[in-house]
């Protein structure tokens, strides 16, 4: 004798049930009057095969339940069957096929929910992986890249030897690669750390003009070297907020970088603080080609690098997590195009970067 599975063992009692249901709708119906109408009882062993039993099954306990509806009408006959009758179990077998339709259709659906559920949790799992390795790749760079800056370093102060000057300036330049490469590796390390287990600040007063000034100093030799210069105005000399400092240094310099990649040579960056309302905010714009009107919204997202005419193509990674840090601080940033007054209408050159900070309510 064949064993049974499991699914046939737990079957068993729901054909039971099943029967049960049919055969006493079959007593009610042969000893009762033709007038009272019983197979809506049916539906009860349809709605019990929808819970375990497959489609096909489901289908032949409907069919059956509407073929028992419509001999009724026949047998056993020791009624004259009026129209009301023939009309009520009309009725009746249009409800039995619509109960079996839509519990048919409702497999469908619990068959996709669960293959789509199935594809998510791959999915998941997948960029779950896909993050780990990128995380533990990015932490694994960050010590070779270290010792070759030290080297460099090395060199540059003739540990080695002497250098000329000619030499100076390429372990400058490799310097100020690595120092790039690092600063990417650790964008995106922050980027990934930040995604999985948030944005960790260390908060306290800060005042926004030195720490611009700061910034600025910093990316002075790089605009430079552009031809580019940064020019800053402030209305006032006092933007207090409550902030992580290093965080918000990094948003600046994402920023400025950002700015003068995209500036023209001989051109300016403008750098612009001001207190509106309750915000203390930032502006830093450029006079490059600005931005394509349907790029504006996508900026802010990890890895999208748009159409531009700048010098260095980024990561996609600096405004990304820019807007992590400037919303863990419960501000906001933006990006839009400039306009000029004496340009065509519509007509815009070069874009504006901005920030808002809520500011500290001592200072206001």
């Amino acid at each position: 004798m064949a064993s049974l599975t499991p699914s046939n063992r737990r079957q068993q009692p729901l054909y039971g049930l099943i029967l049960a249901v049919f055969i006493v709708v079959i007593l009610l119906e042969y000893f009762s009057s033709t007038d009272l109408v019983f197979s809506y009882l049916y539906m009860g062993a349809i709605v019990l095969a929808h819970r375990q039993l497959s489609r096909q099954q489901v289908m032949a306990v409907t069919v059956a339940a509407v073929i028992l509806t419509l001999v009724n009408l026949v047998f056993p006959h020791h009624e004259v069957n009026t129209p009301s009758t023939v009309a009520n179990r009309m009725i009746a077998v249009v409800a039995l096929l619509v109960t079996g339709y839509l519990i048919d259709r409702s497999h469908v659906y619990e068959a996709e929910i669960t293959r789509q559920q199935a594809h998510i949790q791959a999915q998941a799992q997948l960029a779950s992986l896909r993050e780990d390795f990128v995380s533990t790749l990015t932490h694994d760079l960050k010590t070779p890249l270290l010792g070759a800056m030290e080297t460099v370093k090395a060199f540059r102060a003739e540990q080695f030897g002497a250098v000329s000057s000619q030499q100076h300036q390429v372990l400058g330049m490799m310097l100020r690669s690595h120092r790039a490469t690092l600063q990417l590796v650790e964008t995106m390390l922050d980027v990934y750390r930040n995604d999985a287990e948030g944005l960790a600040l260390k908060t306290r007063p800060v005042n926004l003009l030195p720490l611009i000034t700061e910034s600025i100093t910093t990316l002075n030799s790089l605009a430079q070297t552009r031809q580019i210069v940064i020019q800053l105005t402030a209305q006032g000399k006092a933007f207090w907020v409550n902030a992580d400092k290093k965080q918000l240094r990094r948003v600046f310099e994402n920023l400025l970088i950002n700015a003068i990649n995209h500036a023209p040579r001989h051109t300016q960056v403008e750098v612009a603080l001001s207190t509106v309302g309750s915000q203390q905010q930032l502006q830093i714009g450029d006079y490059g080609p600005g931005i394509n009107a349907d790029e504006i919204t996508d900026l802010f997202e990890r890895f999208y690098q748009g159409y531009s005419h700048r010098q260095t193509q980024g990561s996609g990674l600096g405004l990304y997590l820019s807007r992590q840090i400037v919303e863990a601080h419960n501000g906001k940033i933006w990006a839009e195009n400039r306009a000029f007054s004496g340009s065509s209408a519509g007509h815009s050159k070069g874009a504006i970067f901005s920030c808002c900070l809520p500011a500290l309510l001592a200072t206001l």
